[in-house]
């Protein structure tokens, strides 16, 4: 029996096509992809289906004398188009007209290839091979799965409550605040709406601001009632990992909600902080993971936030409830120096999404008040909206005008306070890192959970300019500083 030869045989050239494309999505990825069931799926679409269709192929080629004579050529067809395919999604998601442009591409390759399978599957064994080593290096020495910065420092985790009004967090991402909006570079007339939440008995904190410059890091400091300072992070670090777990799964927010019998509930309108996946500290999500693809990057499906409400409000009736609401308005300006149109057109592009999120936010408070008038409601931003910059990336520059550092940082903070009975030690509030503190402390009536509050530092991780780590720019008191931590 002739042994079949390595060039031809459907299983090493199937883990060929996919085995770099499904390291490299791990290598580029690993926030967004680091779940049990992300593993299994993955290895099943990157590696077993190429497998699957070479095998399936030789069975054909067997029985069809077309295929038979195209064998290798077919054989071909799969690896360079699959490993394309793949390679692209890994590195863009899932773009379809992207990928289709690939395929077609790669289509013309191989015919010319034909002749020189072997050479591209020795190449893509030997890409997957250097990708596994950046992949092993990048886990050892990026990678801080340490959870010591959750830990709290007093016995808030067990407090009890006195008062159990709904609490609603409304989120607006980017919505910077009342001062800053009145100032260079925002110079945003936001006065009408300003007045419509003091019509509806809204205390604004005009100089309220994030501790951290992005979503997910903002977040899981909000959550957990504690800096993590980006989690030490090292040159060339992506996302710091295990902050989505701290927003979406059980963190210390969550747990002392539930333990006061709270029905709490997640209602977001795109998947971003629940992409890879995590065990969900929640009792309810807006996004159910039967709903989520596993290809998703986060924003490939939208919630009507409105509807989620309205349904859960009447479902909900009879027990207490903590929504935390997160919507995608206004965001913040391009991300990258290819995308942004100049400072002066993304303030432009700010401003049109921005008063999208005022015409929701009326919305949202409209349907609260209406149907719950004694909740506690939080309107709270993550971060700026970065307005004054070009791109956001402009962050990890060591920047000296003020009013920049300020526009990553501004944070809107609305609150309305059951029965208009503000507390006198709001005037902690002044970051979000201590937010949670404050409403608890309200809630519970014991206001010595506010003998441990943060810092109300704001950070940001600078690599240009200056020596690699993470800065304080602003300090507890609100002035500027460029003092870099020391871990």
């Amino acid at each position: 029996m002739k042994k079949e030869s390595f060039i031809t045989n459907p299983i090493l050239v199937g883990l060929a096509t996919g085995l770099y494309p499904f390291l490299y999505n791990y290598y580029s990825n690993f926030t967004l992809v680091d779940s049990q069931g992300q593993l299994f799926f993955f290895i099943v679409f990157f590696l077993l289906i190429p497998i699957a269709i070479n095998i399936l192929l030789k069975i054909v080629s067997k029985k069809i004398a077309f295929v038979s004579r195209n064998y290798k050529l077919l054989l071909t067809l799969s690896n360079l188009v699959g490993f394309a395919a793949l390679l692209t999604y890994s590195i863009l998601g899932p773009q379809k007209k992207m990928i289709l442009l690939v395929i077609i591409l790669n289509i013309g390759f191989a015919f010319l290839l034909k002749n020189h399978l072997k050479k591209a599957v020795v190449l893509e064994y030997l890409l997957a091979f250097i990708v596994a080593i950046q992949l092993i290096m990048y886990v050892g020495k990026h990678i801080n799965f340490s959870t010591e910065w959750k830990q709290l420092p007093d016995t808030i985790a067990e407090a009890s409550f006195k008062k159990k009004p709904n609490v609603y967090i409304i989120q607006p991402d980017g919505y910077a605040n009342s001062s800053s909006l009145k100032k260079e570079p925002y110079n945003i007339d936001n006065s009408e709406f300003e007045s419509y939440l003091a019509e509806n008995d809204f205390k604004i904190y005009p100089n309220f601001r994030s501790n951290y410059s992005n979503t997910i890091t903002s977040n899981s400091s909000l959550f957990a009632m504690k800096h993590h300072y980006y989690k030490n992070p090292k040159p060339n670090a992506k996302e710091p990992y295990g902050l989505r777990k701290s927003i979406a799964s059980n963190n210390a927010v969550v747990s002392i909600f539930n333990r006061n019998d709270y029905q709490t509930s997640l209602i977001i309108e795109s998947p971003y902080i629940i992409v890879n996946r995590p065990e969900l500290g929640y009792d309810y999500c807006s996004i159910s993971y039967k709903e989520l693809s596993f290809l998703s990057r986060g924003f490939d499906m939208v919630v009507d936030l409105q509807d989620e409400m309205e349904k859960a409000i009447e479902e909900s009736r009879n027990q207490a409830n903590f929504y935390f609401i997160e919507k995608i308005l206004p965001g913040h300006i391009s991300v990258t120096e290819q995308h942004s149109k100049g400072k002066d057109e993304e303030r432009k592009f700010y401003i049109k999404d921005f008063e999208k999120a005022n015409l929701w936010l009326r919305e949202m408070i409209s349907l609260i008040t209406k149907k719950d008038p004694d909740a506690l409601v939080v309107i709270v931003a993550d971060h700026g909206g970065y307005v004054g910059l070009d791109y956001t990336g402009e962050q990890s520059k060591k920047i000296t005008d003020t009013s920049l550092v300020n526009s990553i940082f501004s944070a809107t903070l609305a609150i309305k306070w059951p029965n208009n009975e503000i507390p006198k030690f709001d005037t902690n509030l002044k970051t979000n890192v201590n937010l949670f503190r404050v409403l608890f402390s309200y809630l519970t009536e014991n206001t010595s959970y506010l003998d441990h509050l943060e810092q109300n530092d704001s950070f940001l991780i600078v690599n240009e300019d200056a020596p690699f780590g993470v800065y304080k720019v602003i300090n507890g008191d609100g002035t500027f500083v460029f003092n870099k931590v020391n871990f």
